[in-house]
């Protein structure tokens, strides 16, 4: 009589149920990923893999202005185009100015960006206002009119860098040219560059700055530890992440920099002292009519990149882990 009136244990479901509930989710995840990227993929598809293959399609042909023309047979060489690159001492050396080149950029904007960022975390609020607005303004120049503004401040004769420093009593600065030498042009394109590139770093490291625990800053302060002590030990072992991923897109920017180049050094400069790889396919493709060569050096230049872009992937994969 009294097992009639206890209640009736509760039905357990099979061991295997939730297991194929999450599958099943996931794999719905997955579906409706897939749908959502689909319209992107197929535009990437359309603006990016084509242009590749047909970069990589050319590079195999001795590719001139008469086959442009269609006057002239395509003529298969198969990787000869490549041998030629890597055998052309030119090549070597515009790739040395070209890694040595974003280095500085890189290093700049990653300097300059963090210092500001550290500086906006602990100004007034009206203070930062204008910080983020004359960063952002700079970030927002088009990169043509920014050139010829810097162009323009550091004109041999009507520029405004070598008036004031000739009016501080450095009358050699008179008439100095700062897009004649090899080492002070570069300087000048990296100083335009690191320009409208700071202000990247600058937001990205501000928003880690402002992410991480007042209590955990407050703790180490307590405990005795400098402003200094601080920084280098407590907040920058927390930024590590989003200055990897900073850094790596710098890298990628300021790799394939080109109208900043171009237009600053008046196509590459003297005897293509100032020549970067993206400058040197140029002229090589459009203004010597060697199409096959400037192809070989932008499968060249992509393959560098898209090496870097999987160290971009995998340190955002990590970040996400995190």
């Amino acid at each position: 009589m009294t097992s009639q009136l206890l209640p009736a244990p509760p039905e357990q479901a099979p061991a295997g149920r939730p297991a194929r509930r999450a599958r099943g989710r996931s794999r719905g995840d997955g579906l409706a990923a897939v749908r959502y990227l689909a319209p992107a993929a197929v535009l990437l598809i359309g603006v990016l893999a084509y242009p590749i293959y047909q970069l990589v399609l050319i590079s195999f042909y001795d590719y001139g202005q008469a086959e442009a023309a269609g006057t002239a047979p395509l003529l298969f060489i198969g990787t000869d185009n490549y041998s030629i690159l890597l055998r052309n001492p030119q090549f070597w050396s515009v790739l040395v100015n070209t890694v040595g080149f974003a280095a500085v950029c890189v290093l700049g904007s990653l300097l300059v960006g963090t210092v500001l960022a550290v500086l906006a975390s602990r100004v007034r609020a009206w203070a930062r206002m204008l910080l983020f607005l004359a960063a952002l303004g700079a970030w927002a120049t088009p990169a043509m009119a920014g050139s010829y503004i810097w162009l323009f401040l550091f004109d041999a004769d009507f520029g405004f860098v070598n008036e004031l420093l000739t009016g501080l009593g450095l009358d050699g600065m008179a008439g100095h040219s700062w897009t004649f030498d090899t080492y002070s042009a570069f300087g000048l394109v990296a100083l335009q560059v690191i320009w409208c590139s700071f202000p990247f770093v600058m937001v990205t490291m501000y928003a880690g700055i402002k992410a991480i625990p007042d209590d955990v800053v407050e703790a180490a302060t307590l405990d005795g530890a400098s402003w200094t002590r601080v920084a280098t030990s407590v907040m920058l072992p927390m930024l590590r992440p989003l200055l990897m991923i900073a850094t790596i897109q710098s890298i990628i920017w300021d790799f394939k920099v080109f109208t900043q180049i171009y237009v600053m050094t008046a196509g590459g400069g003297l005897a293509g002292r100032n020549l970067t790889l993206n400058v040197y396919a140029y002229q090589q493709a459009f203004a010597g009519a060697e199409y096959g060569q400037g192809a070989a050096i932008g499968v060249v230049m992509t393959l560098i990149l898209l090496s870097i872009t999987v160290l971009y992937v995998r340190s955002q994969r990590r970040h996400a882990d995190v």
